[in-house]
């Protein structure tokens, strides 16, 4: 349910990010709700996260992030809930082409481990994990496509329970500039997870909003459906709410 990192974007909710930052001494938070419902074989699992992200721009094109979270799991048996995997990063845009509106941004994150009792309850991993994505944002007459290629490695504590995970992902989000106050977005991507051997492919699609009443604040929301081809398939839709402040 949680294979896709929520970390610090530009453009709230979507899971492909882009190369903005907030400039040097911005700062921005960013809150979001998202509830999945995830269905197996008959098997229903509902996981409710709420991610809290603050992020501060310490050169024009280098910015520093941390992320908190709570998650709450809900079976057909049994109900978790606790804290995720806090994690630590930084956004640095490393060339930009005003005259083409084309710039590339690469994202390094720390996902440090929870307890063994929140690794068991599913809540997280129990050791430092990471991730590492490529970003490409290009301007179009429309508004702007973005493009994310990246890594991750998940590490647990009890390799017994759960073999240590490697994921590639590739994303793609065109986004529409309806208005002044209005983005529409289309975010398509794959990610393919290896673990204990196997190999999981999945893909996901999601249709967002943003509406801006403001310059410094935006208000998102999205519905997201991700689907694998593991034995049995699992297919998880999700709804998304959020609020970005810049100060």
């Amino acid at each position: 349910l949680a294979s896709f990192s929520l970390t610090a974007h530009a453009l709230q909710h979507l899971i492909t990010d882009d190369t903005g930052t907030q400039g040097a001494g911005g700062n921005q938070v960013e809150m979001l709700w998202m509830q999945d419902r995830a269905k197996a074989e008959g098997e229903t699992q509902r996981a409710s996260t709420l991610p809290f992200v603050y992020t501060r721009g310490v050169t024009e094109a280098i910015d520093l992030f941390a992320v908190v979270s709570y998650v709450r799991l809900r079976g057909d048996a049994a109900s978790r809930s606790g804290a995720g995997n806090p994690s630590l990063g930084a956004k640095w845009r490393f060339y930009e082409n005003e005259e083409r509106g084309t710039s590339f941004a690469v994202k390094p994150e720390l996902l440090l481990p929870v307890s063994s009792t929140r690794e068991r309850d599913g809540l997280g991993a129990g050791k430092t994990s990471g991730n590492l994505t490529f970003i490409v944002s290009q301007e179009m007459p429309f508004g702007a496509v973005h493009l994310n290629a990246g890594v991750g490695r998940e590490r647990f504590d009890d390799r017994s329970a759960n073999s240590d995970a490697t994921a590639q992902r590739f994303s793609l989000a065109p986004v529409w500039d309806v208005s002044e106050q209005w983005k529409l977005a289309l975010d398509v991507g794959l990610e393919s997870v290896h673990a204990g051997g196997e190999r999981v492919r999945s893909s996901f699609v999601e249709f967002g909003a943003v509406f801006s009443p403001d310059k410094n604040l935006d208000l998102a929301f999205g519905v997201l459906r991700t689907t694998n081809n593991d034995s049995p398939k699992t297919r998880t839709d999700s709804v998304t709410a959020g609020l970005t402040w810049r100060f």
